[in-house]
């Protein structure tokens, strides 16, 4: 029996993930260097990002991450879902399809995050399904710190011999 008819037996992509959850096993730990170097690559210049001083005084613990740094969390949890071996899923065939968030409050070094994706709809057309995802990031107080939704669309079609 082929990867393909195994996962055939076992249901249609969306029938398999639908319900399901990823957990990040260990804590994401933010440290200053990530966030400044986050904070360079996305062109976010404010002071609270940089310099400690400067975010000690706007009341802050310390740097504070640009609200989009909340994704390198989100999608290490994602990627939990995507390597999972009993969904067989080809990285190749994946196209992410929007992403948002919702902030409770600002991500600063020294947080630890952990995160959990959960699928919150899953449809299949034809070949390809479409996953809506939701991630729930937390701090070491299991306080929520951010919620991610995302869609991805995945082909399941057999790849094509060349």
């Amino acid at each position: 029996m082929t990867s393909a008819d195994t996962q055939a037996a076992a249901g249609t992509l969306a029938e398999r993930v639908t319900g399901r959850s990823w957990t990040l096993q260990e804590p994401y730990q933010v440290a200053r260097p990530a966030v400044r170097e986050f904070a360079r690559a996305v062109g976010a210049e404010h002071p609270v990002h940089h310099d400690v001083a400067v975010a000690a005084e706007a009341g802050y613990a310390d740097l504070v991450a640009p609200p989009t740094f909340v994704v390198k969390v989100t999608q290490a949890a994602d990627f939990l879902l995507l390597s999972d071996p009993d969904l067989g899923i080809a990285l190749q065939n994946v196209v992410h399809g929007e992403q948002s968030f919702t902030h409770e409050r600002p991500v600063v070094a020294g947080d630890e995050l952990t995160a959990t994706t959960e699928v919150t709809s899953a449809k299949m057309m034809g070949s390809t399904c479409m996953l809506a995802l939701r991630t729930m990031v937390l701090d070491e107080s299991e306080d929520l710190v951010a919620t991610g939704t995302s869609t991805l669309v995945i082909s399941t079609a057999p790849a094509q011999e060349a």
